[in-house]
């Protein structure tokens, strides 16, 4: 397989030599579908690949790590757009970014589970993510969920359980008031154990 490997050092890939963008993402997916073509994939790619590595820095904070995760999620593009259906590339390609990153996270961490409960001990009534245990499945809907929770729950509960911020931190870096960030910290978690549990029939 093709490693691309001057985007370790560039990040750039395969340019459109017209500089226009002469087919929609879902022509391209549709054709690269068909041929398997990575230049196809390239040019499709090569659309979305900084807001990739910018997804990738802001978990990694990094910046060579960051260029690894880019170009390995391209090789995992390889072979799962062959067989996935997809209807908004750019919303698609973004949940496999994050799921991709939390799954390196959690590789890396000392401790590799990653729950909800961790660190709230107001109410333990709310739902239990045990990444180490969650397939790609129970990933793409947890993320689907975190899309649907108000801007200002998103922010806290994606920065005080997926980047294990305190909530002086989540506070400083939203502009919250923490008794607010602990507000919506419990409420987007309720939220997120109905819509997880709802999506996942249970």
């Amino acid at each position: 397989m093709k490693k691309f490997k001057a985007f370790r050092s560039d990040l750039k890939f395969i340019k459109n030599t017209s500089g226009k963008r002469e087919l929609d993402d879902l022509s391209l997916v549709a054709a690269y579908q068909n041929s398997g073509d990575l230049e196809v994939l390239g040019e499709l790619y090569n659309r979305y690949m900084h807001l990739v590595y910018g997804v990738c820095f802001g978990y990694f904070k990094d910046e060579e790590q960051s260029k690894d995760a880019v170009m390995q999620i391209f090789e995992e593009l390889v072979k799962k757009l062959r067989i996935h259906q997809v209807q908004n590339f750019k919303s698609w390609l973004h949940v496999l970014t994050r799921n991709h990153c939390l799954m390196a996270l959690r590789k890396s961490s000392k401790n590799p589970t990653v729950t909800l409960e961790e660190n709230f001990v107001e109410n333990d009534d709310f739902v239990h993510l045990d990444i180490d245990d969650t397939k790609e499945t129970q990933l793409t809907i947890m993320e689907k969920c975190m899309e649907t929770l108000s801007e200002e729950q998103r922010k806290s509960v994606d920065l005080f359980y997926l980047q294990e911020k305190c909530y002086k931190e989540v506070a400083d870096m939203t502009g919250y008031d923490i008794l607010k960030v602990k507000s919506y910290i419990q409420n987007g978690k309720r939220n997120l154990k109905i819509c997880i549990e709802k999506n996942s029939g249970q």
